[in-house]
């Protein structure tokens, strides 16, 4: 049983260590992988759209 304690013991020495971002930084990178997000979604929608208007095109001549 002391193999379960001695790994939580280490596990919590470890996060002490840990380099923990400041709000700033986390609500900053929040932003950021949300925009990124919502360009990629936009992009990706964008080519659906016209994916699906060629292809409308080619099958309904």
């Amino acid at each position: 049983m002391k193999l379960p304690l001695n790994y939580l013991t280490e596990v919590r020495e470890e996060f002490k260590n840990v380099s923990w971002p400041t709000k700033d930084e986390t609500s900053r990178l929040t932003l950021f992988v949300v925009g990124g997000s919502l360009l990629v979604g936009l992009f990706v929608g964008g080519v659906d759209a016209g994916l699906v208007k060629v292809l409308g095109m080619v099958i309904l001549g």
